[in-house]
């Protein structure tokens, strides 16, 4: 359990550096506070508080994941509309040609 708390609050505290801008005030400190008082919940032995304080954090960080997968979907859409301009400025070097093969016969006669 304490290698689990501590693996969540590492990854809760990247997010909320990587999205800081993006989440309100009230949302930073509800999840900091969570942060916290997981933190302080691994240095004990209890494993029912490790976990209940592993489901505050969950949940408050919840939001800060739809967040990020938010932004994740708006990057790859921008990314996808750049390359299909791309490929419509690409496409005037198309060449259109037909061709015939040549079996294995054919190339010992010729």
């Amino acid at each position: 359990m304490r290698n689990q708390g501590d693996a969540l609050a590492y990854a809760v505290e990247k997010s909320l550096a990587d999205l800081g801008d993006k989440v309100t005030p009230e949302e930073r400190a509800q999840i900091e506070s969570a942060v916290a008082d997981l933190k302080e919940a691994t240095k004990g032995d209890s494993k029912e508080v490790i976990e209940a304080k592993l489901n505050v954090l969950s949940e408050a960080s919840a939001s800060l994941a739809e967040k990020a997968y938010a932004a994740e979907e708006h990057a790859a859409a921008g990314d996808g509309q750049a390359d299909a301009a791309g490929a419509a400025d690409t496409d005037d070097n198309i060449v259109d040609a037909e061709f015939e093969e040549v079996g294995d016969d054919e190339q010992k006669s010729a």
